[in-house]
């Protein structure tokens, strides 16, 4: 598994609750593109419409090599997931505050996949916790460390 992209902001935006595999519709150069690491999913999410899970907001850049098609490096695409797990994200995401975030864009047996994350939004006071948390944490791992040598 080669991961391309990871949207570490998403792990200090949002609580991730679960975590899905999902493989993605591309058009044409958008694979040789993706796998040269020209992807951007900072701002992406995910939606359901008509029963189906697309990517939104996903930025590939055009290939530089292709001449011939023009896709929008913003368009929406189709993400693939067994039924059950659509209809089980489609009443998950009903409910209020949860949303689909991708977390990671990687290769699997040579496919690109996406792993999406269940989320819900932290809130300010939470993010400045999980920092002090983290802060002390560091300095509990030096002070042990300055003891054992």
């Amino acid at each position: 598994m080669k991961v391309i992209m990871e949207n570490r902001k998403a792990y200090h935006d949002y609580e991730i609750l679960d975590t899905y595999e999902a493989g993605i519709v591309l058009k044409g150069s958008e694979v040789k593109s993706i796998k040269q690491g020209r992807v951007s999913i900072k701002e992406a999410y995910a939606e359901v419409r008509n029963g189906e899970i697309y990517i939104v907001g996903m930025h590939v850049t055009p290939y530089d090599k292709d001449k011939i098609s023009h896709l929008d490096p913003v368009r929406p695409r189709k993400l693939l997931l067994h039924k059950y797990e659509i209809k089980r994200l489609i009443g998950k995401t009903q409910e209020k505050g949860l949303t689909l975030i991708p977390l990671k864009i990687y290769l699997k047996n040579n496919l690109i996949k996406v792993l999406l994350g269940l989320a819900r939004g932290k809130k300010k006071y939470e993010k400045r916790e999980e920092i002090k948390k983290r802060i002390l944490e560091r300095e509990i791992r030096r002070a042990l460390k300055k003891e054992i040598t």
